[in-house]
């Protein structure tokens, strides 16, 4: 897939899955803006991709300020006169149960994800709508988003946000040609390296390259961040052209599409309802489609 004479901005790119992001598209044609708040993690992904003859500079800088996201987009432009792609991977965790989370935990991570995506996509958007030949919108959310995960109150609300927030620009982008669609991925990164039954197969592939099982490849549909990326490159393409508003998943061996939330049931009472009816109906209505919440927990094969 070409992506020659397009320009792309990935935040959180130094290392894990932003990287795998920035890499492809180097790989494919596109010059990548790449942004790290570690200024040598950023410097070294840019080697690292110009080592293997792609375009790339690095641009420093904690996304969540407006100055920031504005700085990634001029940089873009100065660079290599132009922007066609953005997206938005940078995050941090902060992982604490509710009755223990503090105000800064809960504010640093809304911060980074959905300040930053906000403010990053504004900007981008912008220059977009200025440039006028349209556009690519990739933002990243997670299954705790999709689904809610313990410990991760702050980390879920931001991802949930993240998906909400590309549903509603795709609508505002349409007339601009822009298209904006959430990523669900799932990947061995330093996210994810510390859960207990990921954990062992993370290590061994880090240590000697051992690939991932195949009940994690296929049945959980977790991989390396390379495993992430072609869909990034394809939401990035000319080929994805008319693709928005939608939160595709990706992992290891599986490509899925995360469904729009929708009523599921629904029951009409003449006058409202009080909360004895509401009683009375919900075990036979919509008590029999109550839906499930979290993450399943992988189940190895024995």
């Amino acid at each position: 897939m070409d992506l020659s004479g397009r320009v792309a901005i990935v935040t959180g790119a130094g290392r894990g899955l932003g990287f795998a992001y920035a890499s492809a598209l180097a790989a494919a044609g596109a010059a990548v803006v790449v942004n790290d708040a570690d200024g040598g993690a950023a410097t070294g992904a840019v080697a690292q991709i110009a080592g293997v003859g792609g375009k790339a500079v690095a641009e420093p800088g904690a996304v969540g300020p407006a100055a920031v996201a504005d700085r990634l987009v001029e940089r873009a432009v100065a660079e290599y006169g132009r922007l066609d792609v953005l997206v938005t991977n940078a995050g941090v965790l902060r992982d604490r149960m509710l009755w223990k989370m503090s105000d800064d935990e809960f504010d640093t991570v809304l911060d980074v994800h959905l300040r930053g995506t906000f403010t990053c996509v504004r900007a981008a958007v912008r220059h977009m709508r200025e440039q006028g030949d349209g556009g690519r919108v990739i933002v990243v959310g997670s299954p705790a988003g999709q689904r809610g995960n313990i410990g991760q109150t702050n980390y879920s609300a931001a991802k949930a946000g993240i998906v909400a927030m590309a549903r509603t620009w795709s609508m505002e982008c349409a007339k601009a040609d822009i298209m904006v669609n959430a990523v669900v991925p799932v990947a061995a990164t330093a996210m994810t390296s510390t859960m207990p039954a990921f954990a062992p197969h993370i290590e061994a592939w880090q240590q000697d390259g051992t690939p991932l099982p195949a009940w994690l490849r296929a049945g959980e549909g977790f991989g390396t961040p390379a495993d992430a990326a072609g869909l990034v490159v394809f939401l990035a393409s000319a080929e994805s052209h008319g693709v928005t508003g939608q939160a595709i998943g990706i992992g290891g061996d599986k490509l899925s599409l995360w469904s729009h939330p929708e009523e599921i049931a629904a029951s009409y009472a003449e006058g409202g309802w009080s909360p004895d009816a509401i009683a009375a109906t919900w075990p036979t209505t919509h008590g029999r489609v109550r839906q499930s919440v979290g993450i399943p927990l992988p189940e190895q094969p024995s």
